[in-house]
């Protein structure tokens, strides 16, 4: 496949972790989003290479990108920090579990959305939630889960934690 899709929700309350990725061949239409991702900012909208300590970037080389509009510092800071060292660890920790196979780390790119509540306020939270939750987004991505039957076997149940109703 030239591009796997991963989606995972962890935690509770402002700090919440929502992650949406996609990830693929820095040759195909994922190589394409991460480039466009790096080389296309606007305001509130700053993405950024997940990386372990500055000069050690993840591999697969990963960008996140804002799924809200950073409207101040203090959101800025959290994306730039515990959100993204989170995200970071996600990645390293996928490549050593073999989730990612090593030998594919070169070859794709990550393209990870993450969701920063403007009134979060527990950085410890906001690394452990999007921790998890990028594990789960890449496992499922890199297993192409959930399946045609999960997904049928689980509509009518379904509950989205912020449908409102």
């Amino acid at each position: 496949m030239s591009m796997m899709i991963g989606e995972a929700l962890f935690g509770d309350g402002n700090e919440i972790a929502h992650i949406d990725l996609l990830i693929g061949s820095k040759e195909g239409p994922v190589g394409t989003a991460f480039a466009n991702a790096l080389a296309n900012q606007s305001e509130g909208h700053s993405n950024l290479l997940a990386v372990l300590t500055p000069n050690l970037a993840v591999k697969p080389a990963t960008v996140l990108i804002t799924k809200v509009t950073i409207k101040g510092m203090k959101q800025a800071v959290q994306m730039f920090g515990p959100a993204q060292a989170a995200v970071a660890k996600a990645v390293a920790d996928s490549v050593a579990d073999g989730v990612i196979p090593k030998s594919d780390a070169e070859k794709l790119v990550i393209v990870c959305g993450v969701f920063i509540h403007p009134e979060a306020a527990d950085d410890k939270k906001i690394y452990e939630f999007n921790l998890q939750a990028t594990k789960d987004a890449i496992k499922a991505a890199m297993t192409g889960s959930p399946t045609a039957d999960e997904m049928i076997a689980g509509k009518d149940a379904a509950a989205h934690p912020f449908r409102g109703f």
